[in-house]
Formats: structure tokens, C-alpha cells, sequence
């Protein structure tokens, strides 16, 4: 009986004009897009200068920070008045003052302020700027220490050098954090959406009376569903490491067999959640509706965008009932640490957990008898 459904499922598949079309072209296309949108990396970042001192350092130093990438000259201004105009007018994101005698104060006292402001309207920004710009500042102070260092007793005084090692990312770029969640995201959506809608579409095509007297078991009837999106599902996944390769260079740290067996858990969870919303929704729009805004809650509570740990405790509570928590972890440890099976033992564990709660729930949920 499950292949005679099976078979059904495939028909009814590939009659649809443009759901093969979706599922082919759909992943390819997102995954070559988003991560380039979906990018926190902050550069070209608009400073405004006021050298007033217009000494060798002050000129270097304006020299060090429009050398780095994240800064491009908005203008050099005389007061300060003219340069927060500039930041009013959203011509500048930050100003950065030297005051005069800077390199007198620097060479006789060995110390210096210069004051910086940041438009923190966009609070990321801000602060991804101001530390970009602390960071050269406090290199080039470095620089000038090394430089005035020359008599044999200051050469000879213990120090310490600290050296970063950035692991698993070393280049900290972003792009590379996000690519293994917009994967799980692709898949989320699929095989979320495409479950909800069907039955659904079943119900109000009129077919679905026809299987209700059936003598076709419930869980014959959910499997003959789950089946053909976990083949899609298996699918996506493919296409999307193809994708990353092809367009980022980036493949995984770890194997791809690894990766396998937790995707088709969360495509098992997923398309169960799916279900559950068919079984319920009487219509297209409410279970196009009510799948939004789970999975827009997941997606909140996954920590895909910020930190899991830095969300408030009853925030973290609720997330551990999200799938996407799990396999953005599993993603993301497999594609950039490498991990392997035993170390992602809990995430499998709760994917398995959630698996059989979805799907139980379909099965129970569902009514043979209208």
C-alpha cells in the first residue's frame, strides 16, 4: 500500500509545473545570494578628520586609519562643529579629533588623547566601527613605543607579546559563519512549507475524502507524505554544499557523511511540524500563516543571527525547543570545526527527541473521518 501512495505522492509531485522548478533552482539561487546579503562584516565606514596639529604623526596617523579597509576619508574638517554637522547629515559615522601639540605630547610625556565620536543610529555599526578604530589606534601607539625604545636598559626589560589565534575562522569573515545556517534555513523552508501545504491542498481539492475511506492506516498515510520530502530534503543539502564550493570556496572542515544523518532527522522533524499544521489549517492561507510563524520563531530562537547564551534565560528555555537550534550547531560545527558523530551526541539526541514528538503528534492529530 505505501508504494501505491508513494508513487501517488511522486505524480502529484512533478504534475505541478512549478514545484520541480522551485526545488531545483530555488536553493542554487538563494545560497549564491543570500550569504553576500546576509553579511555583518562592516566596511567603508565614513570618518571625519580634524588634524589640529598637522605634525609627521598626526599626518600618520590619519594615514594608518585610511589605509585599513574599514575606512574611507568623509572629509577633513577645522572644528568640531563642521565635522558633527557632517554625522547630522549622515555624510561621516565618525569623527576622529587630534588635538594640537599631539606629537609634542606624545614624544615628551608619552601621552596622548584623541577623542573620537560614533553615530550609533545603527548601534551595530557603531560599535563594530569604534572598535575597528581603537584597534589601529592602539597599533599605532604600539608602533611609536617600539620606535622611542633605544637605550639598551628599556631593550632589556621583560615584556610579554601576545599573539591571536582566530580558530576555525582565522580570516573572521562572516560570510563563512552564515553559509552553514542559511543551508539548515533552505531546508527549514522547504521541507516545513511544502508538507503544510499538502495535505491542505488535498483537503480543498476534495481529495483527501477519498482516502479517509480508505482502509489506509494513519501512520501508512503520514509516511507516504514524509517520504518524498525527505528525498527533496536530501537533495537540497547536496545542492547547497555544491553552491558554497562553487561560489565561496568553502567546503566542509568535516564529512559530509556526518552532516547526512542529522539533516534527514530535521527534515523528519520538519515535515512532522509540517503535517501538524496540514492537519489543523482548513486552508492555504492559515497554513501558510501559521508555518510562518513558527518558523519565524525558531529562526529567532536558534541564535542563527546573535549568540544562543547571550539571550536572556527564559528566551534560551523556550529555544530548546527549536530544531533550528540543533542542526545550526551541527552545521556549523561540521563545516568549520570539523567535528565528528560522538562529539554532537546531545544534538542528535534532541533532533531524535523532536522527531518523534512532531511526528507522533501528526499521526495522532490527523482524522480519517471528516
Amino acid at each position: 500500500m505505501l508504494r501505491y501512495l508513494l508513487e501517488k505522492e511522486i505524480k502529484l509531485f512533478f504534475r505541478n509545473p512549478f514545484l520541480p522548478k522551485l526545488v531545483a533552482l530555488l536553493p542554487f539561487i538563494a545560497l549564491a545570494i543570500f550569504p553576500l546579503v546576509a553579511n555583518l562584516d562592516i566596511k567603508d565606514l565614513k570618518i571625519a578628520v580634524i588634524d589640529q596639529d598637522k605634525s609627521p604623526y598626526s599626518r600618520q596617523l590619519v594615514e594608518k586609519v585610511l589605509s585599513s579597509p574599514y575606512f574611507q576619508l568623509s572629509g577633513n574638517f577645522t572644528n568640531y562643529a563642521e565635522a558633527q554637522r557632517s554625522v547630522e547629515d549622515d555624510r561621516s559615522d565618525l569623527i576622529m579629533e587630534i588635538p594640537a601639540y599631539f606629537e609634542r605630547d606624545l614624544v615628551k610625556e608619552g601621552n596622548v588623547q584623541v577623542f573620537v565620536a560614533i553615530n550609533a543610529v545603527d548601534g551595530m555599526k557603531g560599535g563594530m566601527g569604534g572598535s575597528y578604530l581603537t584597534g589601529i589606534l592602539t597599533d599605532f601607539n604600539n608602533n611609536i613605543r617600539a620606535e622611542w625604545i633605544q637605550t639598551p636598559s628599556r631593550l632589556s626589560t621583560p615584556h610579554i607579546n601576545v599573539f591571536s589565534a582566530f580558530r576555525f575562522n582565522p580570516t573572521l569573515r562572516y560570510i563563512y559563519f552564515m553559509i552553514p545556517a542559511l543551508i539548515v534555513m533552505i531546508l527549514a523552508m522547504f521541507s516545513g512549507f511544502l508538507p503544510a501545504l499538502n495535505i491542505v491542498e488535498e483537503k480543498e481539492n476534495g481529495t483527501i475524502e477519498q482516502m479517509n475511506v480508505t482502509p489506509v492506516k494513519k501512520s501508512t498515510f503520514i509516511l507516504s507524505k514524509l517520504i518524498p520530502y525527505w528525498v527533496i530534503g536530501f537533495l537540497i543539502v547536496n545542492v547547497c554544499v555544491l553552491v558554497a564550493w562553487l561560489f565561496y570556496g568553502f567546503w566542509l572542515r568535516g564529512s559530509l557523511l556526518t552532516l547526512y544523518p542529522f539533516t534527514i532527522i530535521f527534515t523528519f522533524t520538519f515535515c512532522g511540524l509540517g503535517l501538524v499544521v496540514s492537519n489543523y489549517a482548513n486552508a492555504l492561507q492559515q497554513a501558510m500563516i501559521i508555518m510562518f510563524f513558527f518558523i519565524t520563531t525558531f529562526i529567532f530562537l536558534s541564535g542563527l543571527f546573535t549568540p544562543f547564551d547571550n539571550m536572556p534565560q527564559w528566551a534560551q528555555v523556550i529555544g530548546n525547543i527549536s530544531p533550528l537550534k540543533y542542526i545550526i550547531q551541527v552545521t556549523r560545527m561540521v563545516y568549520l570545526k570539523g567535528a565528528v558523530f560522538t562529539e554532537m551526541l546531545p544534538q542528535f539526541a534532541a533532533l531524535c527527541l523532536q522527531a518523534v514528538f512532531f511526528n507522533g503528534w501528526a499521526i495522532l492529530s490527523y482524522r480519517k473521518r471528516n
